[in-house]
């Protein structure tokens, strides 16, 4: 009898057990809420909890799928919209005080008559001089509703007293092309910053200013395009690839699978095509490459890139928040899925640069290598390309280590560098624009005093930045480029002097102009290559 009660206890527990181990996972969710608000010691705010928990949740899953506020969501329209509402300025903030480094010819700061070097101490009656704010803070403030204005009050270095001006906010184009220009007189070049809703628009009309100047090649820049809508990726895919070919297909959990084709209305489909991408080109810039790659239409330059192939969802929720959820991954048209593993969680996944660089797979070629069941072979010429973590480059270019340096890092964040180039063009701009008209003559003659890189290299060190000796000829090459990028912006109406500047320091960029220079290098690195073993080509010799 006594044996009896004790299954019998025994049973019961393992009933009860059960019911509580196969409890609904909603009602635990709300039950642990309620627990909460009933017992925590202090007064529970419920959205953040909430929120929290939803963030929580969603971090289990993968690296991409996360939460996003109300305000977030906002923030991240107006990007992808490709507008809003300013006064057409770029500004820099030097030693606690917000100048004028760059105005919009065609917008309302250049019709109200505010100029390249002017102090902004006022906004609406408000003095931001001094008050130790960031550039996000002024850009707030000079941003906001369309038809209203700003009033500011600005100091000018011509003038005695300071000034007024009343600028009428209107609708800024957020442009994602940084920049487009001819490098030669058929060698075009396009820098696409990101990929929103008015890339297609925008690529559509620099492809057709550049053929108009002669452009029979063209270099694609993505470097550090982290991607954006895959809707842009799709129409910039269009301007290259001829009708109903495949540029990427999707599949979801349940199996469905979805091709996503061009239209054949694009601008470029025949000319010699070189795209620029690194370790930072991501998302839509993969589906974009992998596609140009798979095709044989480009010629890729650079590093592995960042490895994102996984498709999000936007889906909302009643308070107008949105759970982004990965929905499906996504395969280029060859079949290569270029998501990188994250089983090891998030933090893992985004230290995989450290672990790039300390490789050496960033410095030096031939550290990558895939197994056969990654190989992959292009849709024409029937080259070897591989998956299972970002596109490989046909031609590997090792990464600017000054550049990327910890030492270059803190000092352009300290502010020196772009103090110093501020100062050099205020204190000289009428002697430099005087001497050189435009940006063509700047570019071509003027030349950085060696001085001012001592000064730089002198103060930085004195305050306690490490950095490389004022001997190394490295470090003050990419300072004074760095400088020169800098007082471009600042000297001429326009966009994207700097990185004109910065492309001609760069191995990239100049191996990539190589390339399409002779026709033969170009048509040998579209052509089959015998594979002798499963190690990925990524370095070429140059000659």
């Amino acid at each position: 009898m006594k044996r009896s009660k004790i299954l019998w206890s025994i049973l019961v527990l393992l009933i009860s057990y059960n019911a509580h181990a196969q409890m609904n996972p909603k009602i635990k969710l709300q039950d642990a809420l309620k627990l909460i608000q009933d017992n925590y010691v202090d007064p529970v705010n419920d959205e953040q909890v909430v929120d929290a928990a939803i963030k929580a949740m969603l971090s289990s899953l993968d690296p991409h799928s996360s939460y996003i506020s109300r305000e977030e969501i906002e923030a991240m329209n107006e990007q992808m919209t490709g507008s809003f509402a300013g006064i057409g300025i770029s500004f820099a903030m030097v030693a606690d005080s917000t100048f004028i480094t760059g105005i919009n010819p065609d917008g309302p700061a250049a019709r109200a008559g505010l100029q390249v070097g002017d102090q902004i101490k006022l906004v609406d009656g408000a003095s931001i001089y001094g008050k130790g704010l960031k550039n996000q803070d002024v850009m707030r403030m000079l941003r906001g509703e369309k038809g209203k204005a700003v009033k500011l009050g600005v100091v000018r270095k011509s003038q005695t007293t300071p000034l007024e001006f009343n600028v009428m906010r209107e609708q800024i184009a957020d442009l994602s092309i940084n920049t487009s220009y001819m490098v030669s007189k058929n060698v075009g070049y396009i820098s696409l910053a990101i990929f929103s809703q008015s890339t297609r628009r925008e690529m559509d009309a620099a492809l057709k200013k550049l053929k108009t100047l002669g452009m029979t090649k063209l270099i694609l820049d993505l470097q550090s395009n982290g991607g954006g809508l895959v809707e842009a990726a799709i129409g910039v895919a269009d301007e290259f690839l001829a009708k109903d070919k495949l540029v990427f297909y999707s599949v979801t959990n349940s199996g469905v699978k979805d091709n996503y084709m061009t239209g054949g209305f694009g601008q470029f489909m025949t000319g010699d095509l070189v795209v620029l991408i690194d370790e930072s080109t991501a998302s839509s810039s993969e589906i974009l490459t992998g596609a140009l790659q798979d095709w044989d239409r480009a010629v890729v330059v650079g590093r592995r890139s960042f490895g994102k192939g996984i498709m999000q969802k936007g889906l909302e929720l009643s308070d107008s928040s949105v759970i982004k959820l990965t929905a499906a991954r996504y395969y280029t048209p060859s079949g290569r899925s270029i998501q990188k593993p994250y089983a090891k969680g998030k933090t893992d996944y985004f230290e995989d640069f450290n672990r790039r660089m300390a490789s050496g797979e960033l410095t030096e070629g031939g550290h990558v290598n895939f197994p056969d069941s990654l190989k992959h072979t292009t849709l024409l010429n029937k080259r070897t390309v591989y998956g299972g973590g970002g596109i490989m480059p046909d031609k590997f270019i090792p990464i600017d280590t000054a550049l990327y340096s910890a030492w270059l890092n803190k000092l352009m964040n300290s502010g020196r560098v772009t103090q110093a180039a501020f100062n050099y063009v205020q204190q000289n701009r009428k002697n430099l624009t005087d001497r050189y008209a435009d940006f063509d003559a700047f570019d071509h003659s003027f030349i950085i005093d060696e001085q001012m890189i001592d000064q730089i290299m002198t103060s930085a060190i004195k305050q306690g930045l490490k950095l490389p000796p004022v001997t190394d000829q490295v470090a003050r090459k990419t300072i004074a480029v760095e400088l020169k990028a800098e007082m471009a912006d600042m000297l001429y109406l326009g966009k994207g002097y700097a990185l004109r500047i910065r492309n001609e320091a760069s191995t990239a960029f100049s191996t990539a102009l190589d390339i399409l220079n002779n026709q033969k290098i170009y048509n040998q690195f579209l052509e089959a290559k015998p594979s002798k073993n499963t190690s990925a080509p990524t370095k070429i010799t140059k000659k």
